[in-house]
């Protein structure tokens, strides 16, 4: 396209009125699961769904035809000259994070605007936010104008959120319900210390785009996520969203099991933006949706955008009961030896990032250590997806192998609000916590996204203001706003049990009376169809996602729903090489088919791990618990999980 469009794609700032019209709230949190992104009907992606002819902004630049797919927007430059191999012409709806109407602040202008933004690739590979502007003007009134630029900016935002377009009906704005509604939970601290500063200018602007509601708050001191989801008044979220790594994401997770009301609390969806060292859970996110391999702040954008979408999916969570019959929940991993020992003794170089691991690797192979144990576990009756056995691997009498194909390619202070999108009277003293981050300004419902703000027009351009695409529904003002988080200290159930952290012990134990019924109590002997392996080992992990890390597939094959924990051990005998050849294999989940005969996978619905080596490190989603003997059974599909839709892995666009 020329240049004057070339100019448009830059990241101009139009302001925006962001809509927050509530509705009907679902009963349950079951139900606000599906709201947030129904089924959409199957639509073929080359069906045009919309198509029209649009002028650009400013008003002296070209026009052009667009038309709406299931996918994409197709762009296409009518006038001046036609082009040939038009650039930029396919929008896919994957690099959209959403979309508004405004309109010009001259009286004389008829003409409506119908904007998108958009996160692209650039030629390097990283993502950059651009924004699209079309005018609509083909009718001489600015009433039919916005009536049809609201059609458009409907009809995308319901593809966006998976939400059915009717066949034959009109496309209006009452088609969409009221915006999804999450909390969002950062650790000021993760990721080097810059949670808060991506946070504040890539998060909240894109879920500002995207027209979620949303409040925020600042996690201070450890198990601070547990204790306040343990108080909040659920009915009024949505989703629970993490940013942070996958420490802040356990403790949400425990503290809704730790509730009275447990089984519809777990319920509630809850989602991961990742800004820390430890980023396994969003790795896998990343690769459900679609999206090629990322690290830092593209795996952030990637898990945003998809987020944006909404869309919920079941979550396995495995239950661990400890030595002392305490009792955690976890969605990621259980780990000794080499991975448990690289994980805590990094901890010191934790300002590096994800560096850390890379170079607490390299340390942990300096001075591998074997450590003496018996691992039993419940087989699966379903094999996983696809194994295939290495016939290279011995088998013991009592041992099964199945190699999986590889993946394709503190003082307890008040809670508080640091920053909201709603028009709720926060204190500024309350606003951030000694030593935090100075807290972000109110953003209010008059006002845009923090990135949005200011006259972006050409020179001779009347510059444009908000229109919005939704209105609030009847008797619901905007003014008498409740808060949903409850001011003061969080209400704890007094069974919480929330003993303070200790070196042997940081994952406070869990009350939730969600009974193992697959495993006999601890130190009583297994059932006879459990299979029982014992030796010398380097490592032992049971995992259930497919990542360990953001670039480590441990469990190519594994889904969040599978209902299987999947454990992988290396005996030991194998060298200091042959160990570092396994996980740079694992960066491409290509690990099971290098042959390594200490290499063993077995998928299962429960284990029991009993360390025989006095000392060692054991950790739980990567937080180290007391050493000793443990056993854990996996509950498929307990939690929701906020992915986006699903993709096709190798083919982002």
């Amino acid at each position: 396209m020329n240049g004057l469009l070339e100019a448009e794609e830059q990241d101009q700032r139009p302001e925006q009125e962001l809509t927050r019209s509530w509705g009907h709230r679902p009963r349950s949190t079951l139900v606000r699961a599906k709201t947030m992104a129904p089924p959409p009907p199957p639509l073929a992606a080359s069906t045009p769904l919309l198509h029209g002819e649009f002028g650009s902004y400013p008003a002296r630049g070209p026009r052009f035809a667009l038309t709406l797919t299931s996918q994409a927007l197709h762009i296409q430059r009518l006038r001046p000259k036609p082009e040939a191999r038009p650039r930029g012409g396919l929008v896919p709806l994957a690099e959209v994070s959403g979309c508004c109407t405004l309109r010009s602040r001259s009286p004389s202008d008829s003409a409506a605007y119908f904007c998108i933004y958009t996160y692209p690739r650039s030629r390097r590979g990283s993502r950059r936010r651009t924004t699209r502007t079309f005018r609509t003007d083909g009718a001489t009134t600015y009433e039919e104008n916005r009536a049809e630029a609201q059609r458009w900016a409907t009809a995308l935002t319901c593809l966006l959120r998976g939400l059915p377009l009717p066949g034959d009906g009109e496309i209006t704005p009452d088609l969409l319900p009221r915006p999804p509604r999450l909390l969002l939970l950062v650790n000021p601290f993760g990721g080097r210390g810059l949670a808060w500063q991506w946070c504040k200018n890539y998060v909240l602007p894109m879920i500002s785009e995207a027209g979620l509601s949303f409040n925020l708050i600042q996690t201070e001191r450890q198990n601070h996520a547990r204790e306040l989801v343990q108080g909040l008044s659920l009915s009024e979220w949505d989703g629970i969203v993490t940013v942070s790594g996958d420490g802040l994401l356990h403790e949400v997770l425990n503290g809704l099991l730790d509730r009275p009301d447990w089984e519809e609390a777990v319920k509630m969806p809850v989602g991961i933006l990742p800004c820390g060292s430890g980023n396994a859970l969003a790795g896998a996110v990343n690769q459900h949706g679609g999206f090629e391999p990322a690290l830092g702040l593209d795996l952030l954008l990637n898990c945003s955008l998809l987020l944006c979408r909404g869309g919920g999916h079941p979550l396995d969570l495995l239950s661990v009961t400890l030595a002392s019959g305490s009792r955690c929940f976890s969605f990621l991993s259980v780990a000794w030896g080499f991975v448990s020992d690289v994980d805590i003794q990094s901890e010191r170089f934790r300002a590096l990032g994800s560096a850390r691991f890379t170079l607490g690797t390299v340390l942990g192979l300096a001075t591998l250590h074997t450590y003496r144990g018996r691992l039993s576990y419940l087989p699966a009756t379903v094999e996983p997806t696809s194994p295939t056995p290495v016939h290279s691997l011995p088998r013991a009498k009592s041992e099964l192998t199945l190699t999986p194909d590889p993946a394709p390619p503190m003082a307890h202070s008040p809670l508080h609000r640091s920053v909201s999108d709603l028009p709720l009277p926060l204190p500024q003293p309350a606003l951030a916590s000694p030593g935090s981050p100075e807290p972000l300004p109110i953003l209010s419902l008059n006002g845009g996204g923090p990135e949005l703000a200011g006259d972006w027009g050409g020179a001779g351009d009347a510059p444009l203001s908000p229109d919005p695409l939704l209105s609030s529904p009847p008797g619901s003002p905007r003014t008498a706003l409740h808060s949903p988080v409850a001011e003061g200290a969080p209400v704890i159930p007094p069974s919480s049990g929330l003993p303070p952290p200790t070196p042997d012990a940081r994952v406070a134990a869990s009350t939730c009376g969600l009974p193992d019924h697959l495993l006999p109590p601890l130190g009583t002997p297994l059932p006879p169809d459990w299979v029982t392996l014992e030796g010398d080992f380097v490592l032992m992990l049971a995992i259930s996602p497919s990542h360990l890390g953001a670039d480590l597939v441990a469990a190519p094959h594994a889904r969040f729903d599978d209902g299987l924990v999947h454990l992988c051990w290396v005996r030991s005998g194998i060298s200091r090489a042959a160990l570092l050849r396994l996980f740079l294999a694992m960066e491409r989940g290509s690990q099971f088919s290098l042959g390594c005969p200490q290499l063993g996978y077995a998928a299962a619905r429960a284990f029991r791990l009993e360390p025989l080596t006095p000392r060692g490190v054991l950790t739980v989603d990567g937080e180290q618990v007391e050493y000793g003997p443990l056993q854990a059974q996996m509950h498929p599909g307990l939690g929701t999980l906020l992915t986006g839709p699903p993709g096709c892995p190798g083919r982002e666009p």
